[in-house]
């Protein structure tokens, strides 16, 4: 292939995209990206889904100007949620919230948003030109990660993120541990024999992610605005006017070399199957966290915990593409989708999109390119109203938000048991988030759990046992794992010697009564966890096994450090009866646990009456009596609601709704009527 046609090709993949119709459904699918990555819940996999059955009949060009015009932009606007919410709106910002949230506190989400969208912008403009680049060059760089390689970069995203997180490692990595354990629950990757399902129909496919994700983050952010009666920001407005979304982008420019390694990292890590764009963000934070000469402030507001992630995960859209374009390889589940509609389109991935089709593939790139600038440009007008929001009373956010919380825990799976696993998650999270225990940890290891059994058991089948450790890359990344841990650990140990550490930050917060607890159940579900698959065979129960051994040893040191400071906490406290009133006034464990009997209670009346019916009780109830509102504000806000239930999530996505008792006793007299049936829904 000569210069001459690679150029001529790539102009002529400009020219497709920016002609009509191509361009107008690129514009159609940035709009519908911005929204779903907005949306905690939703996100890009659901906007491919959707989209998919759209492009039959279409010519490719237009067909991949509207899937990737939405699946490029929702990893640029999902910072509005890790931002104002401290929620990840999808899985590629769960790094940004440990930094955008905090900023927001401070009144600075402007100046977060300024810096995301700039380096969101530049990282998927670099991804999709390394991504032209590339396609010719790559073929190497993908076979030599096999299984393997694979499973040791699993190891190293959760040693690098269990180590960043908080004040104490030993949590970190016992948390990220809790989240490998529950990755197993389910049918094993080796056998089918069901793991950890407590009899339970619902988890003998796994845990869910989306209902993890919302309650372990989500609500207890929202708990923390209910009860502390408190906005988002913590600053009042007309101290945070210097603050601009300029400031961000002069922020962006100052770090412009951070921007410009983690986008590499983004690209090339996230070209690799299944695992890169699962440990992307994560991976570019501990380097900003690592390479920085002061990293006491990650975690409380640090712009470059923005600017890292951020530039990652968009860089990741283009990385994920190769394999996909180039080999057939999905590099994640998005570009499996798409994969598909490659081959709707009567494409077949390989040298001939290399060739023949090269000019389709660059409008690929293109597509990637505009989206993300188009997109920044329009978030940077939104951006001064967006972090408004941040001003106006926490209690006019926390109903709208729970709405969407429940709702986008309930799309996945449609089951009752997606809420269920919300609440629990949620009180989880709660107690994890007042006692000092890092929920991100946990969260990625539940995501890799799969990926990283699945690659466990292939390589000691493959290598006739634990042969694959001697394998150069992998002993590279193991390298890489234990210089991790060691910068980690050395970092932790000046920063409390020269007492920088803070309660700011996730997992920083210090409450040992409430920790100690906390402790003693992990320490022994790890137990319990090992003696229990003991029954199984041996590829069955060998990484459950792995996981519970370490995991035990490690929640037995927390708990040993953890009883240490409850004696000293109820000594300062005059006693043990002082202490746990400390305790639970610090955690505002009072009205958490009344704010979670409001939670109860949706599920509760959904299964009388229905969801919406549900949803709207609590919004209603919960601006009356908790907010302290009027009624004509609660009945305006509650009407407003139970319109966007039934006009989006009934009429345009058509979800299939929980059959409630009322639906079930008076559905023949409702009949075929949609309106007053949706009511009981």
């Amino acid at each position: 292939m000569s210069e001459v046609n690679v150029v001529g090709s790539l102009l002529e993949g400009l020219y497709l995209v920016v002609q009509w119709p191509a361009f107008g459904y690129m514009l159609l699918g940035i709009l519908l990206g911005i929204w779903l990555g907005a949306v905690p819940g939703l996100g890009g996999i659901l906007g491919l889904v959707i989209l998919l059955p759209f492009t039959f009949g279409m010519d490719p060009v237009s067909a991949f100007a509207l899937l990737l015009g939405m699946y490029a932009v929702t990893t640029t606007s999902d910072t509005i949620s890790s931002v104002m919410l401290g929620i990840p709106g999808t899985a590629a910002s769960q790094a940004t919230i440990l930094d955008g949230y905090p900023l927001a506190q401070k009144g600075e989400a402007r100046r977060a948003f300024g810096a995301a969208y700039a380096v969101s912008a530049f990282g998927g403009v670099f991804g999709a030109l390394v991504l032209a680049i590339s396609l010719p060059l790559i073929l190497p760089v993908i076979l030599a990660f096999a299984s393997p390689e694979l499973f040791m970069l699993g190891v190293l995203g959760i040693a690098m993120i269990g180590s960043l997180s908080g004040t104490s490692i030993v949590k970190g990595l016992a948390a990220a541990l809790l989240g490998l354990l529950m990755s197993t629950i389910g049918y094993g990757e080796a056998v089918a024999i069901p793991r950890f399902w407590f009899g339970t129909d619902y988890l003998l496919d796994g845990v869910p992610l989306i209902p993890i994700v919302l309650g372990l983050f989500a609500i207890p952010e929202l708990i923390e605005l209910a009860t502390k009666d408190v906005n988002i920001s913590r600053v009042p407005k007309n101290m945070t006017r210097e603050v601009t979304i300029m400031t961000g982008v002069r922020d962006a420019w100052t770090h412009r070399w951070l921007a410009l390694r983690c986008s590499l990292i983004g690209t090339y890590v996230g070209m690799l199957p299944g695992v890169g764009a699962s440990i992307v963000d994560w991976l570019a934070y501990g380097h900003a966290v690592q390479s920085a000469k002061d990293p006491s402030k990650f975690g409380q507001g640090d712009i470059r915990g923005v600017i890292a992630p951020e530039s990652a995960n968009n860089a990741t859209k283009g990385g994920s593409l190769i394999p996909t374009v180039a080999f057939g390889i999905p590099g994640s589940l998005g570009t499996a989708i798409l994969l598909g509609a490659l081959l709707i389109q009567g494409l077949k991935p390989g040298p001939e999109m290399l060739t023949s089709q090269l000019p389709l593939t660059f409008s690929m790139v293109w597509t990637i390119v505009l989206a993300n600038i188009i997109c920044a440009l329009l978030l940077m007008v939104l951006t001064n109203q967006v972090a408004k929001i941040a001003f106006i009373s926490g209690h006019l956010i926390v109903p709208a938000v729970i709405m969407f919380i429940f709702m986008g825990a309930w799309i996945g799976g449609t089951s009752i048991g997606d809420w269920v696993a919300c609440l629990s998650m949620g009180i989880v999270g709660f107690l994890m988030k007042r006692s000092g225990w890092p929920r991100p940890p946990l969260i990625l290891a539940l995501i890799l759990g799969a990926i990283m059994e699945e690659s466990f058991q292939i390589s000691m089948l493959a290598h006739d046992g634990a042969g694959w450790l001697t394998r150069p890359i992998v002993l590279l990344i193991g390298a890489l794992v234990v210089v991790t841990l060691y910068f980690s650990i050395r970092g932790l140990m000046k920063a409390k010697k020269a007492s920088l550490s803070s309660e700011a930050g996730e997992g920083a917060e210090r409450n040992p009564l409430l920790s100690l607890p906390f402790a003693v159940i992990l320490l022994g579900l790890f137990v319990w966890a090992y003696f229990e698959s003991q029954q199984w065979p041996m590829a069955v129960k060998l990484f459950p096994v792995i996981i519970a051994i370490p995991g035990a040893l490690i929640a037995a040191i927390a708990l040993f450090y953890d009883y240490r400071d409850s004696r000293l906490f109820i000594a300062v406290h005059d006693g043990f009866a002082g202490a746990l009133v400390a305790a639970g006034e610090k955690a505002v464990l009072k009205r958490a646990l009344v704010f979670f009997g409001y939670l109860v209670g949706v599920l509760l009346i959904t299964l009388v009456a229905g969801q919406v019916v549900g949803l709207l009780t609590f919004i209603a109830v919960y601006l009356f009596r908790w907010g302290g509102f009027g009624w004509k504000v609660a009945l305006g806000y509650t009407v407003a609601s139970g319109v966007f239930l039934y006009g989006f999530y009934d009429q345009v996505m058509h979800i299939f709704w929980h059959p409630s008792l009322l639906e079930n006793v008076y559905g023949d007299i409702f009949g075929f009527v949609s309106l007053p049936l949706a009511l009981f829904r």
